[in-house]
């Protein structure tokens, strides 16, 4: 049997991270892999879990400043906090149902709105908000205040998808769940901390032109595994440990050929040529191509808007367009394929901006900023009120939505999956889809 000092975590975040390279797949890998269960598209093992919804997760780095980004233009200390970059009320789209608007720039997302595509949840936030980046996007990944443990995705992937432990047999536990090596996907150099679990990680890339698992690379030991692996041919047992490595290593193979061919495909919609378009644009395709995946994540960074962030245009703007243009042009392919049904995203930021603009005619690290629900499931509309003007925490706003909340709606609304069980407490479930 083969020995090894890795564990299954260890073998699982470093090894089926995917990067730009091919490799020759042996052949015992190639005759093995056509005794793999495969699930079809939408299709579940767990009686009442709707593997056919997924969920896209959008991470806007640098914290986004949400008061410029939904308009409380009927306030006047609005205006008096930041008389330099706020947004006009006469060019706030103003968003039906509400007191407050859109930023010029988030048209596309205006219509999305108006198509009852989109949820917007103001005051999102968590007690004793930390002001480093670094500190509170830990806080968001692993839905703890500590900033410490698993991710919550992470979690979720554990508590759906098993591992392969010593002495199982490679196939099934107890539980009747089976193990997913696609059940989540993150679009950039690694997996953020929020999609790491304690026996699960989303397999990370940047491009799926070519790819390859990591391990020769970034570790010699984890190559001669795989070389272990394959020399052995398909003698080798499916037990213990070598079990376990033998078909994480199918698997992770298997999933780059499957990704590359999906991300193949030609668009079917025109995109804009942004990072994040690119990046949705990838994501569209893997679901068109029927991949098992439930949760895809990608990013977006420079919010941090310290200085010259400016108004109706500027830097701020900028970013935001390219957000929702990206945003309009993922549903238009969505819809397309049909599939837009099954599709949620989240978006989110790890903080908001300081109600008062600095003297670099920019904003400070603050507190409280909206989240965007997107998708025909969607509760349509505005559904909390925005955070007083005038009732600030030291120039900030006063959060009223716990995040984790919003969290617990979609895992156990959308995801149909225990909220309590992959949060590690009780919060209220947000209504985050309609007629809940």
């Amino acid at each position: 049997m083969l020995e090894t000092a890795f564990t299954r975590r260890e073998f699982v975040t470093s090894g089926l991270t995917l990067a730009s390279a091919a490799v020759a797949l042996p052949q015992f890998l190639h005759s093995t892999a056509l005794g793999l269960p495969q699930a079809e598209p939408g299709a579940s093992a767990i009686p009442g879990v709707p593997q056919d919804h997924i969920l896209v997760v959008v991470q806007l780095s640098g914290g986004n400043d949400g008061l410029n980004t939904v308009v409380p233009y009927g306030e006047a200390a609005y205006y008096r906090a930041r008389p330099g970059i706020a947004i006009a009320e006469n060019r706030a789209i103003k968003l039906s149902g509400s007191t407050v608007g859109l930023h010029p720039a988030l048209a596309p997302m205006a219509d999305l709105y108006n198509e009852g595509l989109c949820s917007v949840i103001q005051g999102v936030g968590y007690p004793n908000p930390d002001r480093s980046h670094f500190k509170s996007m830990d806080i968001w990944h692993t839905a703890d205040t500590s900033a410490t443990g698993d991710g919550w995705l992470g979690r979720y992937f554990d508590s759906e998808c098993c591992g392969f432990g010593k002495g199982e047999s490679g196939q099934r536990e107890a539980n009747g769940k089976q193990n997913n090596p696609q059940i989540g996907i993150a679009l950039g150099r690694e997996a953020p901390l929020a999609t790491k679990g304690r026996r699960s990680s989303a397999i990370a890339f940047e491009s799926a032109d070519l790819f390859r698992w990591t391990g020769q690379d970034a570790d010699k030991s984890l190559a001669d595994v795989y070389q272990a692996i394959a020399n052995a041919g398909g003698s080798a047992p499916v037990v213990g440990n070598s079990g376990f490595l033998t078909r994480t290593a199918l698997d992770a193979q298997i999933s780059s050929a499957t990704i590359r061919r999906a991300v193949a495909a030609t668009a079917r919609v025109a995109y804009p040529n942004s990072d994040l378009a690119r990046q949705l644009q990838m994501v569209a395709s893997m679901i068109n191509a029927g991949l098992s995946t439930r949760v895809y994540y990608v990013s977006m960074g420079g919010f941090d808007t310290h200085a010259g962030q400016g108004g109706e245009n500027g830097r701020h703007a900028n970013l935001l367009g390219q957000f929702a243009n990206a945003i309009r042009a993922f549903y238009n392919d969505l819809k397309t394929q049909r599939n837009d049904g099954r599709v949620m995203t989240m978006s989110f930021s790890e903080f908001g901006r300081r109600v008062g603009q600095n003297a670099s005619q920019g904003t400070d690290h603050g507190t409280a900023a909206p989240m965007f629900l997107f998708g025909p499931m969607v509760k349509p509309g505005v559904l909390t009120a925005h955070p007083s003007m005038s009732d600030l925490d030291n120039g900030d706003l006063k959060y009223t939505v716990d995040f984790r909340s919003v969290y617990a709606g979609i895992l156990s609304r959308w995801m149909k999956a225990d909220s309590t069980k992959i949060l590690e407490g009780a919060f209220e479930s947000a209504p985050v889809l309609k007629n809940a």
